[in-house]
């Protein structure tokens, strides 16, 4: 480019740089007329400028940066923001400039947002500072990047957000061709992300590579809200309704977003809805797979002009064996008329995971099917249209002869389980239990006397890492946490705790922070007695506390005289990370999770994460992730199938990382259950997690609700029994164990079993809702109810309890207050997530088996992970002879 050229480009981006937006459009038109080229290459210029440029995104204008601002970092390593330090520049932009920072009171890694002192004298650039904090903050999505603070010192406006490590979706498509399961994990993030920005009336509206980073473990946050819009609102939202509905009041024409990744109604200036957002996103998915968007052209105006008019070009012609799927898909969220695309994101979500799943299937499907075969996957890479021809036997003759082999195969397999079965129950279950002879203990939490309730995590989570430490031993009967940790808050009398937790010794303690040092002091208490076994002080550096709790469980199993063999010195020595940082947001994230609010949880999955950053090998941050996953799924009803998902993909690398590691196959074990109904895969991990560990409480607990959901019920009892008796003071396990004796048909029994786990946790909902499903089975309506609105109490985010008021209410001949319940159940589904079984349920009671199937149906489909109690829910009696029914009943693989 002359320099006579650059000139002239310079000084229209100076011109309209200072303009108003209103102005803006038509300043350039204007300027630029008969030249689309000059008009492209100012364009580029104030797209950097306004929207390119997000908190960790590499602008960019970074190539004209230098020419609109001094490049030179403004702050140099060492310098303080507040309590931020400066550490080092990340990137520098037309806004200003990003800064990876270490923020001092949280000892956490940080990035800050400058805005450039040039333009923060324009009240309308402030304004979109701080309206991009607002907007992002006001969202609370692992996949949307957290917003910390946004500030002001002297002249100087800051936003403060999380640090990402990673790279843009840009870097990434340039760096190596996407295969299909890596487009679709993407693509589910992203739409996840904006689902949830979606459900609080928040529109992005400039959804691009550059706005989207992936980790180095596949994991996407969505940034930059700086365009976002609110719609249809009448809910205050932290006070941006204001400065949005400003924002928005442009003159016709003039255009927010990024031309290649616009919708039509974007391009046009018209009233845009959550569907920009879904059409953007399909140029994405059809840029990660073609490796172009559909619609680009040469110049600003060709673009425009595709974009309007012109289909896009098939994926076909770009990536010959993209599945139809797919395609149909990706063409579906770029219709140009809004009411043909996709009407929500979730709806989206739901066709993506379907075909992710199809082809997880046929993947196994063709790597049983081909023997021998290098990487037989369901996965592709972009080509001009050239692809590799693929060779498959199909001949029927060799289809018999595998169908043929299959049926020998798994009939040999069948009755090697049924024998192993026999046998294990026949001579190990019913024996003596062989923990009876070991020695009793219990860690109770330790206390913080630091006097500032944000050390709280760390006196817990030492406590739970002895706890796991000491778990690990063959010769040692120790309480988990679930059990331990009820005495939190009075550890007056331990003659009374031991005896309710049925041990012999207590281990208590507390931790204190003196300056950077921590000083913990531990006591081996005799339950019988009170008096002290053993005791020690602990002075130990933020660095040693790893090496602090494994000294603990030692000295603990050495003065309790327990006798450990060479498999137990390792065990109990064992340290799953050597990175302080990343141990200290791993027990972070245990103490917001273990609160079992969704608020709690979600900051326990970003600790988690940030651990798993740290350290990429601490198998125990993976089954953390994992049980936080779970957790959102089962207890506060948010996306199951989707989280339920993530916990399995979790327990997995805890797996990967460590074959021994029980909680890793319980992990994994829930996730086959609750998220893909495989039955079997997931009774051998439970299985493998019980050889493991005897004496973990949840696996058992969770096997039970297997072996219950399948029929199984004689097991299922004994393995809650078995669950109980190790932690007889747990209200979940006590409340699962009420579900398994109603699901047997001991409705009286499950009721007196449930209604005592009352009293272990007046404040837990989920002994109410099964008592509650028990009453109805006897025909007791209206206690039913009554129960159904304490569930509601106690458990506002759960709404199975609903399902079963109408269903009582229509049973008891009040069908206009059934229909009233149902009514407002459909409101509640249409602001969170709502299972399709319990809307199953409430038209059962209303004796309308159309809708009822069509629920049921519904719930197969998303994946509802309420199926699991298809079998034994009795409320379902008079369906069992509906071929609909039957045909659910075969694809679940629950008609045996």
């Amino acid at each position: 480019m002359d320099a006579q050229r650059w000139q002239k480009i310079k000084g229209l981006f100076d011109a309209a740089v200072e303009l108003d937006e209103r102005k803006r459009a038509k300043f350039l038109i204007n300027a630029c007329t008969g030249d689309d080229d000059l008009l492209h290459e100012v364009a580029k210029m104030l797209d950097s400028f306004e929207g390119s440029e997000s908190f960790l995104e590499a602008p960019a204008a970074e190539a004209v940066a230098d020419l609109i601002l001094d490049s030179d970092a403004k702050l140099t390593a060492g310098q303080t923001i507040g309590h931020y330090e400066i550490v080092r520049q990340l990137g520098v932009g037309g806004m200003g400039e990003v800064y990876l920072a270490k923020d001092s009171k949280l000892d956490r890694s940080v990035a800050i947002k400058i805005l450039n002192e040039k333009f923060s004298a324009h009240q309308s650039n402030l304004e979109r500072f701080t309206r991009e904090a607002k907007a992002a903050s006001a969202l609370n999505h692992p996949n949307i990047l957290v917003i910390h603070e946004i500030g002001e010192t002297g002249k100087t406006n800051y936003i403060v957000s999380e640090f990402v490590t990673g790279k843009t979706l840009r870097t990434v498509v340039k760096e190596s061709p996407l295969n299909v399961s890596e487009i679709i994990e993407i693509a589910v993030q992203i739409a996840s992300a904006l689902a949830a920005a979606h459900g609080e009336h928040i529109i992005h509206r400039d959804i691009k590579p550059e706005n989207i980073m992936v980790r180095p473990d596949g994991y996407v946050k969505v940034l930059d809200f700086g365009l976002a819009k609110l719609i249809g609102s009448e809910n205050s939202l932290f006070g941006l309704e204001d400065e949005t509905k400003l924002q928005n009041q442009t003159a016709k024409g003039v255009i927010m977003g990024t031309v290649n990744y616009m919708s039509p109604e974007q391009a046009k200036g018209e009233t845009v809805d959550e569907r920009t957002d879904i059409f953007s996103l399909g140029v994405l998915m059809y840029e990660m797979i073609a490796g172009l968007t559909p619609f680009q052209a040469d110049t600003v105006s060709e673009t425009f002009a595709n974009l309007i008019k012109t289909e896009p070009q098939p994926l076909s012609r770009f990536a010959a064996n993209a599945p139809d799927e797919l395609q149909r898909i990706v063409l579906k969220t770029l219709r140009k008329k809004k009411d043909d695309r996709y009407q929500t994101m979730k709806d989206l979500i739901t066709d993506l995971k379907d075909l992710r799943d199809k082809l997880l299937f046929d993947e196994k499907i063709e790597r049983s099917r081909v023997s021998g075969e290098e990487g037989a996957t369901a996965v592709y890479h972009p080509s001009t249209g050239e692809v590799a021809g693929r060779t498959a036997e199909t001949g029927a003759g060799w289809g018999l002869r595998v169908r043929r082999y299959r049926i020998v195969v798994a009939a040999i397999i069948l009755i090697m389980i049924a024998v192993l079965i026999g046998g294990y129950y026949m001579f190990v279950r019913p024996g003596a239990d062989p923990s009876a002879t070991k020695k009793t203990l219990a860690v109770l939490p330790f206390l913080n006397l630091t006097q500032d309730p944000n050390a709280e995590y760390l006196s817990d989570g030492v406590a739970e890492s002895i706890i796991n430490n000491l778990s690990a031993l063959s010769s040692l009967n120790i309480k988990s946490r679930n059990s331990s940790f009820r005495f939190k808050n009075d550890q007056t009398d331990t003659a009374k705790i031991g005896s309710l937790l049925g041990v012999e010794t207590l281990v208590t303690g507390d931790i204190k922070q003196l300056g950077d040092k921590f000083v913990i002091n531990v006591r081996l208490i005799s339950a019988k007695d009170d008096s002290q076994i053993w005791g020690n002080q602990y002075v130990k550096g933020s660095g040693d506390l790893i090496a602090a709790q494994n000294e603990i469980a030692q000295a603990v199993a050495q003065n309790l005289r327990v006798r450990l063999t060479a498999t137990d010195q390792q065990k109990i020595a064992k340290v799953y990370t050597q990175n302080p940082e990343a141990y200290q947001f791993y027990m972070q994230g245990q103490f917001h999770v273990f609160k079992l609010r969704p608020d709690e949880i979600d900051k326990g999955i970003a600790n988690f994460q940030k651990a798993i950053e740290l350290d990429p090998n601490y198998a125990m941050a993976y089954t953390g992730l994992s049980t936080a996953y779970r957790s959102l799924a089962l207890g506060a009803q948010i996306s199951p199938p989707e989280n339920l998902q993530r916990a399995g993909v979790a327990g997995q690398k805890a797996i990967d990382l460590d074959p021994d590691l029980a909680e890793g196959h319980t992990a994994v074990a829930t996730s086959l259950m609750w998220g893909r109904w495989d039955w079997a895969k997931a009774e051998a991990e439970y299985k493998r997690a019980i050889d493991l560990d005897p004496s973990s409480a949840i696996t058992h607990i969770f096997y039970a609700q297997l072996l219950s959901c399948t029929g199984r019920h004689t097991e299922a009892l004994a393995e809650a029994k078995r669950a109980t008796e190790i932690e007889p003071l747990w209200p979940f396990a006590s409340s699962i164990q009420g579900l398994v004796i109603s699901n047997s048909g001991q409705t009286d029994e499950a009721i007196e079993k449930l209604r005592q786990t009352y009293d272990l946790d007046p404040g837990l909902w989920m002994p109410h809702l099964f008592v509650t499903s028990a009453l109805i089975n006897k025909g007791l309506y209206d206690e039913a109810i009554v129960e159904a609105h304490k569930t509601s109490e106690l458990g506002p985010a759960q709404s199975q309890q609903i399902g079963y008021e109408c269903y009582a209410l229509a049973k008891s001949g009040r069908r206009d207050e059934a229909l009233l319940v149902l009514s407002n159940l459909t409101k509640r589904s249409s602001v969170r997530y709502v299972p399709p079984y319990h809307f199953a349920l409430s038209y059962m009671g209303l004796g309308d088996r159309e809708n009822a199937l069509a629920s049921l149906e519904k719930a197969y489909e998303r994946h509802d992970a309420m199926m699991v109690f298809l079998k034994v829910e009795s409320k379902w009696q008079d369906l069992r002879s509906e071929p609909r029914f039957i045909e659910l009943m075969k694809k679940m693989n629950l008609n045996n």
